[in-house]
């Protein structure tokens, strides 16, 4: 099928907020796994249909990755921050995740952003999905995943 948007999974957010899973923005360790574009993300699908190498995100025919340059299973993101500082809006962001400086990726379409720390009640649980805007490809160099300013995802209250 294929990919439209960028959302956030709607388990994500109630499951966050009936403390059905301990979500740590702050110190839990999420991944970002690159997809090709034989996959439709769901942002209405169940906590385990979200996860990593589950659903629409099973690894065989649909993840995009190379050992070394940008690993199976996805790259961690690091600087990232949960801000509210502005009036009306939360949003959470990090700093932009790249590969090694030799990867060959081609037919990445988006990503699939998920907590690699929690184990239960899912493991891998996804907290977004986010959409390109068509293919993207590297040959031989550094492939990017550049955050929007706005962050990875942005609540307006």
């Amino acid at each position: 099928m294929a990919w439209t948007d960028s959302k956030v999974f709607r388990a994500f957010v109630a499951d966050a907020f009936d403390n059905t899973a301990a979500f740590d923005l702050g110190s839990d360790s999420f991944k970002v796994a690159l997809y090709d574009n034989d996959i439709t993300p769901d942002n209405d699908a169940t906590s385990a249909n979200t996860a990593y190498n589950v659903g629409q995100w099973v690894t065989t025919g649909n993840e995009v990755f190379e050992a070394g340059q940008w690993a199976q299973g996805g790259v961690a993101l690091t600087g990232q921050t949960l801000n509210s500082a502005t009036a009306d809006v939360v949003f959470f962001d990090a700093t932009d995740t790249a590969s090694g400086s030799a990867a060959d990726l081609a037919n990445v379409f988006g990503c699939l952003v998920y907590d690699d720390t929690l184990t239960t009640p899912v493991a891998d649980q996804g907290m977004s999905y986010n959409y390109f805007g068509g293919t993207n490809s590297v040959t031989n160099g550094t492939f990017t995943v550049q955050w929007n300013a706005n962050g990875i995802w942005r609540a307006t209250l």
